[in-house]
């Protein structure tokens, strides 16, 4: 049988190496954050970039036990208080495109917005024609929106950071002349945390599927506080959702 192959991980009977890096080193010199990146781009990140990358990190990690991957989280470990990996894997199965995995969308509209403003009228004018595309058919543009703020504190704080670390690119000011487009279209709707990932993890040249990936490796950590409080604080089964019954009322065959 063919081996598998991989480029990540190496090992004997006394060492083990992540991307070559001896596992020993990185362990008393790197953060995990630094692995992180490591991992999926094959190099150590410089200063900047670990901050930044270690900024996106924490920005992922919990938004509240609302949020949909925390919800989801919870009401499996109010069900089943045998299994922590199943509850926290019921979390990350909720995280889809349209909570905490729109960033790879945002990813690919940015690179569609950045091919078409290269044929011709700059990339506002580009922008402007993504957003009417997206309202023609019934669509929302990813990466912008948010249920709780008009404008997310996180957002700023990143593109500052991602402004002194070097990386600011054409993924930022995609995402910026999408929110002016979008503004100039509708009404002022908040670039959210998917967006500002997104953008981020462009400039730095990540593939689009790390949009939804990196945000998973970053909400784990806010899922497992969740599904330990929910075992330490509340009854099993203790999530009682209201129902409506809205259907055909009792009837004979």
């Amino acid at each position: 049988m063919e081996p598998w192959r991989t480029a990540i991980v190496n090992k004997d009977e006394t060492h083990i190496w992540l991307r070559g890096y001896d596992i020993t080193q990185l362990m008393r010199r790197a953060s995990f954050a630094s692995v992180l990146f490591l991992l999926h781009k094959n190099r150590m990140p410089t200063d900047g970039e670990e901050r930044l990358f270690n900024a996106l990190l924490i920005a992922s990690a919990d938004h509240g036990s609302g949020a949909p991957s925390c919800a989801t989280a919870r009401l499996a470990a109010s069900g089943n208080r045998e299994s922590l990996s199943a509850a926290v894997a019921a979390g990350v199965l909720a995280i889809g495109d349209v909570h905490g995995g729109a960033g790879a969308l945002t990813m690919d509209a940015i690179d569609d917005i950045s091919k078409d403003a290269k044929s011709g009228g700059g990339l506002g004018a580009a922008a402007a024609r993504y957003v009417a595309r997206v309202k023609t058919s019934g669509g929302r543009v990813p990466g912008f929106g948010h249920r709780v703020h008009t404008t997310d504190p996180r957002v700023a704080v990143l593109f500052s950071m991602a402004k002194e670390a070097g990386v600011a690119g054409a993924g930022i000011e995609t995402v910026l002349a999408l929110d002016a487009a979008l503004t100039a279209a509708t009404t002022k709707i908040p670039i959210n945390i998917d967006g500002a990932l997104a953008a981020i993890l462009y400039d730095l040249g990540f593939p689009a599927s790390a949009g939804k990936l990196i945000f998973i490796a970053g909400r784990v950590a806010g899922l497992t506080a969740e599904v330990a409080e929910e075992h330490a604080r509340e009854k099993p089964m203790r999530i009682r959702i209201p129902i409506e019954y809205d259907g055909e009322p009792p009837r004979n065959l």
